[in-house]
């Protein structure tokens, strides 16, 4: 290793693990259930983004298995060669009817849907209004289009009106974009679609949500987008199929001209093998479960209320979330991945979460609450934070 960066490398790392800022990773040893095992010891797991506990589904185990033995394990090209699989075309118009559009395409992940999709509408001549709070793989989507971003504070629809009236009048632009998440993943709050879309109308803006921690959780299951009934009003609807839906993938929905721009021209769908045969069609299952009933749902959002109760009554900080993600704010970043560590030894997982992911200062563990969880799992997991939030001093 060259010397420069050897010094590199261990200054850095010796200041992250100083500032309490270095991410320990914990191998889980099975199922990413409702209850995992980390080094032999089994833990209630309230930091997996398995909402709907499709990851560990029978029914999707299942299918997944027969699919292999039918198509083997990969795909065996890129979609534009040989790689997409009459699977693939029924993935994707089981997409647009989830998802209530004209049609949608699948990617590899969340990540290279908005690394795939804002690059190929966005460039240099262009204009990205984007929250404050967006996701990382949004940044760097807008930053691959080199289009200019005029980020505006979170959730502010003044601010955004402002900056999206100057951009217009500017003259600068040949076309802006207003983006946001649905849902913000570390405080659980939902973007104001209905006033974001009446703005962009106003401007003549295109309309892009990232909804990664929405589908399968808002909208009885079907999104923000259709949480708020705005199916037709919003140009690309972004998702991941990794969280809620249980698997792996991304895709993005929408009018049938734009997705077939997006099969010619964004990057990651050009270039990297499509999704492996089992995992499209798990997805498809999954999707068809959420269509037909909300069971899961329901149970997704009858377990976050619970948990959310019990520990706003012991006195935690819990924000203002709007949805089952509960993050318990603790502020100082050690005192943070000390509570998170007592959690563990005690036998629950719940991941710290400090900077650069949140503000400095707004260190917090995000609970993520699922329809596999039981009563008696988050009765459990009460009695622990209450006992460990005590010993630190973090309620009284």
């Amino acid at each position: 290793m060259s010397k420069a960066l050897h010094s590199f490398l261990e200054e850095n790392l010796k200041e992250l693990r100083d500032q309490g800022l270095y991410n320990e990773i914990e191998p889980v040893e099975g199922p990413n259930g409702p209850i995992i095992k980390i080094k032999g010891k089994n833990l209630i797991n309230l930091s997996a983004n398995n909402y709907l506990g499709l990851a560990t589904n029978a029914q999707l185990k299942e299918v997944a298995k027969q699919t292999i033995d039918v198509y083997g394990v990969g795909a065996g090209a890129v979609r534009t060669i040989n790689g997409t699989l009459d699977l693939h075309v029924k993935l994707e118009e089981k997409l647009a009817e989830f998802k209530g559009t004209e049609a949608a395409i699948s990617y590899q992940s969340g990540f290279n849907c908005n690394m795939a999709a804002i690059s190929a509408v966005m460039d240099k001549n262009d204009a990205i209004l984007s929250d404050a709070l967006n996701h990382a793989s949004i940044i760097d989507g807008c930053r691959l289009s080199k289009a200019k971003i005029i980020a505006f504070n979170h959730s502010d629809m003044t601010d955004l009106r402002n900056k999206a009236q100057a951009a217009v009048e500017s003259g600068l632009y040949k076309k802006i974009m207003v983006i946001t998440d649905g849902v913000f993943s570390m405080d659980g709050d939902i973007a104001k679609l209905p006033e974001i879309v009446e703005i962009a109308k106003e401007f003549d803006l295109i309309t892009y949500v990232d909804d990664a921690h929405g589908s399968g959780v808002t909208g009885k299951g079907m999104g923000t987008v259709k949480h708020f009934g705005l199916q037709n009003d919003i140009d690309f609807q972004m998702g991941t199929l990794s969280k809620a839906i249980g698997v792996v993938g991304g895709y993005v929905a929408g009018k049938q001209n734009m997705i077939d721009w997006l099969k010619v021209r964004s990057r990651p769908f050009l270039f990297s093998t499509a999704l492996p045969p089992a995992d499209v069609a798990a997805i498809t299952a999954a999707l068809q479960m959420l269509i037909d009933s909300t069971e899961l749902h329901d149970q997704l959002w009858e377990n976050g209320d619970y948990l959310k109760a019990g520990l706003k009554k012991l006195g935690f900080n819990i924000g203002n979330s709007e949805t089952p993600i509960t993050p318990c704010i603790i502020g100082e970043e050690k005192l943070t991945q000390q509570f998170s560590r007592r959690l563990l030894e005690e036998g629950v997982y719940a991941k710290s979460i400090v900077f650069p992911t949140v503000q400095k200062g707004t260190g917090r563990v995000r609970n993520m609450p699922s329809a596999a969880h039981t009563q008696a799992m988050l009765d459990d997991a009460l009695v622990i934070y209450e006992k460990v939030g005590k010993e630190l001093g973090i309620i009284n």
